[in-house]
């Protein structure tokens, strides 16, 4: 029994894709430090029980997001060649296991925001909102990368209310929400490049499958523009030193290459750009933020 419940474990994560967590905790813990560190001038700032939960909380939140997505999409995952091998659709985990995992998930969200303080326990109901209409979205509208970012930019704005417990002051997070969301949206719109020709012969809507692949990838490229004018933005409101602006260097590098390997006509890399560079955005500002908030 045990090693059958391991099993479907095991599954059910792969289904969720729970690595990709990599590309929301770090801006996450961003906010949070941040909001501890401009709270608590002295030693002793890291408020290590409220970051745990901040942590619970969104891998909690992202597993829900991600089990509620694949339950909506199995049947279009199953007429698309690359998502024909998802767990829902070839049966390695139940359409069963996929609710129950949900729930959980879904439960210990909301247990997490109400450990928190009032005002998360009292939003968490509308930051459940558009993790729930993204997989509808492609059904009524070709912008459905906007939908993801409006649920991404929740992660920031959410963290540094569990830390502040008011919105009173919290204006740079809403601005790294702000970049966190058009970041997200902005590489989905790349991602979403590869399955042009599938999503209009089945009906699936999304940008560039209306206007085109070209459109798509300059829609991101400004996308990830104005995502770092709002990095920028949210350093200087938070009067970080020297070694964010490093990091953020970083991350301007790692946008340039996202945006050179990947063209209109040579999607082969699509992968590359979504996974390592992405991923590379999230940890290297982070680390270096977290390194200049050390310092100060």
């Amino acid at each position: 029994m045990s090693t059958t419940i391991a099993s479907g474990a095991r599954s059910f994560l792969k289904l969720v894709v729970i690595e990709h967590s990599v590309f929301a905790l770090p801006f996450a813990y961003l906010a949070a430090l941040t909001a501890m560190r401009l709270e608590h001038h002295g030693g002793g700032w890291v408020d290590w029980p409220v970051l745990g939960l901040v942590t619970v909380a969104m891998v909690a939140g992202r597993t829900f997001a991600m089990a509620a997505n694949r339950i909506i999409d199995r049947h279009i995952d199953a007429r698309n060649p690359r998502t024909a091998q998802r767990e829902l659709v070839t049966g390695a985990v139940s359409l069963r296991t996929a609710y129950v995992g949900s729930a959980v998930s879904l439960v210990i969200f909301f247990a997490a925001a109400a450990l928190l303080n009032p005002l998360c326990l009292v939003l968490s109901p509308l930051a459940v909102v558009p993790l729930v209409v993204y997989p509808y979205a492609k059904r009524f509208t070709s912008f459905p990368h906007a939908i993801l970012g409006i649920a991404q930019m929740v992660a920031p704005v959410g963290s540094w209310l569990a830390v502040s417990g008011t919105f009173a002051g919290a204006w740079p997070a809403i601005v790294l929400g702000l970049a966190v969301g058009l970041w997200i949206g902005g590489f989905d719109l790349i991602y979403a490049c590869q399955d042009v020709d599938v999503d209009r012969e089945i009906g699936v809507r999304s940008t560039p499958a209306r206007f085109g692949v070209a459109a798509a990838l300059h829609a991101s490229t400004v996308s990830h523009a104005v995502t770092f004018g709002l990095f920028v933005w949210f350093g200087l409101a938070c009067g970080f030193g020297w070694l964010f602006w490093v990091g953020l260097a970083a991350t301007a590098a790692a946008f340039v290459y996202e945006h050179a390997i990947v063209s209109p006509h040579d999607l082969s890399r699509v992968n590359r750009a979504f996974l390592t560079a992405n991923g590379f955005v999230g940890i290297a500002l982070f680390g270096f933020a977290l390194a200049d908030l050390l310092v100060r």
